[in-house]
């Protein structure tokens, strides 16, 4: 048995795991109409990955041209923490449930695509 499946074996007896897979966790969620709050997340997430890797290019090859390592590391370390920031600040305000629900329904297709019907007899049984 490859341990890939050992590990899908293992996860699949998991609470978190036996419940997607026994409820067929879907992504249903997301059909509903957003809040406010959850638009925002999603703006904040999306200017995060904007700014934040570009910017550690772009600041990275401006500290190179002018020779200065310095400016480099500062502007760098200070680019990506405003990034971090922002990306939590969005995680926090797009809310837990939707990210408990991308994570269900990831659990569940991937251990059905690596155990098949096992999957189904090990959630409904675990022991």
């Amino acid at each position: 048995m490859s341990i890939i499946k050992k590990a899908a074996l293992y996860f699949a007896r998991k609470e978190f795991c036996r419940n997607a897979i026994n409820e067929r966790a879907d992504l249903s969620i997301f059909k509903e109409k957003l809040k406010v709050s959850v638009i925002a997340g999603l703006v904040l997430i999306t200017v995060s990955y904007l700014l934040g890797i570009p910017a550690v290019f772009i600041v990275g090859g401006i500290a190179a041209w002018l020779k200065t390592p310095k400016f480099g590391i500062v502007g760098i370390l200070l680019i990506y923490g405003i990034s971090w920031l922002l990306f939590i600040l969005g995680i926090y305000l797009a809310g837990p449930e939707y990210a408990k629900a991308l994570g269900r329904w990831i659990a569940r297709v991937v251990l059905e695509k690596i155990l098949g019907d096992e999957a189904k007899k090990i959630a409904s049984n675990p022991n």
